[in-house]
């Protein structure tokens, strides 16, 4: 039998242990008194391994288990956790859980997702990719990383490559009778390299994030992406202030969206700490633009069957020709907020930032330039100057000035600044050059105007 169906075999008979458990625990929480109960209980390995300069830094093993329970107790409600799964820990947990439960004060929010809403299809998302790496290839490859950097000239030193491999078990389990097993892999490269001049050191770096350790780009790619940005940075000066459009890279362009969906989602609305309230079915970014989720592509970073209430995902519009379709919802704030649950509780499954063709065709990162014209490429940003109460904007950042469609050089120590619902209504373009490594997919986002602070 080979190491590949070994894991599998083991992953099925692991999560069939957990699944055993939970039910178990829940019978014996429903004994105890409780109305309802649920269970998280999960499983996580993995290899990491660091070099630098060509030396074994760190090598780390790890294989992590957890066990959450919460019981009700009408709508009281208690939580208890432990990382040890024999027998008297599960107990105690269970004990703490009950007695927690039985002094808090009721809340009506409270309660497990609504049952006719658990998942009862389970297709196969692909996401089981067990990388069979030793610990003596792991470093090999991360020296071979490393070795591509470093042999550029200009790369003056290095902070490391990392090879990670890792792979998780989970099951949530809860008093309706839902059992939902999740097994998912996911691994990891990266290098951060140094390169000096006589105005100062410059580092950046770059990785790469996949379910499948066969859809890595190549170890040289990675060295030589890491080096070239990092060398770009040499020379980077700052900017008089000024406004100007920006151009966020793919990789800083998601983080917009987080800023959206940190807006949209119950937390922040029922506490009514959003710029965003009361905004469904009104426009907040342009007619041309839809996000959508889709969370069930293969080998999706964020890919799955059901949220971490056991409620079944589905593919939906959260923006629908630039019009907000809906927030973004678990059970309890669905309930706070007097609405349903969209299947979110733990987060969001694959966002998908799609546009029409705005103005013309559809364009790549060369070609974004070219829409961008003379204005800044911001390519990192620093700080939490981030209001999601009022949109305001303010971070610190680098990147790059460009002049007719061309980059001209690099730019630190500036801050841009706006505000979120004026950035997001005043989006010009997305990119066709999509960032593959998160569960927001979106390619470079085009902004038409920011203060850019400098000198």
């Amino acid at each position: 039998m080979s190491e590949v169906a070994i894991s599998q075999d083991r992953s099925a008979a692991d999560l069939d242990r957990l699944a055993g458990l939970a039910e178990d625990v829940i019978r014996r929480a429903s004994a105890a008194g409780a109305s309802q109960a649920e269970v998280s209980a999960s499983i996580e390995t993995g290899l990491s391994v660091n070099v630098r300069l060509g030396e074994v830094e760190t090598v780390e093993h790890t294989r992590d288990r957890g066990f959450g329970l919460t019981v009700y107790f009408g709508q009281r409600k208690g939580s208890a956790s432990t990382a040890d799964l024999n027998p008297d820990s599960i107990q105690a947990t269970l004990d703490q859980a009950c007695a927690i439960a039985r002094y808090t004060e009721e809340d009506p929010a409270s309660g497990l997702a609504d049952a006719a809403r658990m998942a009862t299809a389970f297709p196969d998302l692909d996401l089981w990719h067990p990388w069979e790496i030793d610990t003596k290839r792991a470093i090999e490859l991360g020296i071979e990383i490393e070795d591509a950097g470093r042999a550029h000239a200009g790369i003056s030193n290095s902070d490391g490559a990392s090879v990670q491999a890792g792979q998780g078990l989970s099951v949530y389990a809860n008093s309706h009778g839902f059992v939902g097993r999740e097994r998912g892999t996911r691994h990891t490269l990266s290098l951060a390299l140094i390169a000096g001049d006589d105005d100062g050191m410059q580092r950046d770096y770059w990785y790469d994030s996949v379910r499948a350790a066969g859809d890595f780009i190549g170890a040289k790619t990675l060295g030589d992406k890491a080096a070239e940005r990092t060398l770009a940075r040499i020379g980077a000066r700052s900017l008089s202030t000024r406004q100007c459009p920006v151009l966020f890279a793919p990789e800083l362009a998601r983080g917009l969206i987080g800023h959206l969906l940190g807006a949209v989602s119950g937390g922040s609305l029922y506490r009514r700490a959003s710029f965003l309230l009361d905004q469904v079915g009104k426009p907040v970014m342009p007619a041309w633009l839809s996000i959508n989720e889709r969370p069930h592509l293969p080998r999706g970073q964020g890919s799955g069957n059901f949220d971490a209430e056991g409620v079944a995902t589905r593919d939906s519009a959260l923006i629908e020709g630039g019009v907000l379709a809906r927030y973004v919802l678990g059970s309890y704030s669905a309930r706070k907020l007097g609405l349903e649950s969209t299947g979110n509780a733990g987060g969001v499954h694959n966002l998908l930032v799609e546009s029409g063709a705005q103005d013309g065709a559809r364009s790549d990162f060369a070609g974004m330039l070219r829409r961008l014209g003379t204005g800044l490429l911001v390519t990192e940003v620093m700080g939490q100057g981030v209001s999601t109460i009022t949109g305001d904007y303010s971070r610190g950042a680098a990147g790059f000035w460009v002049e007719h469609g061309q980059i001209a050089y690099p730019v630190e120590g500036i801050t841009i600044a706006a505000n979120l619902r004026d950035m997001f209504a005043g989006i010009v373009a997305v990119g066709t050059d999509v960032d593959p490594r998160s569960h927001v997919l979106t390619g470079s986002i085009l902004l038409d105007r920011m203060t850019v602070a400098g000198e």
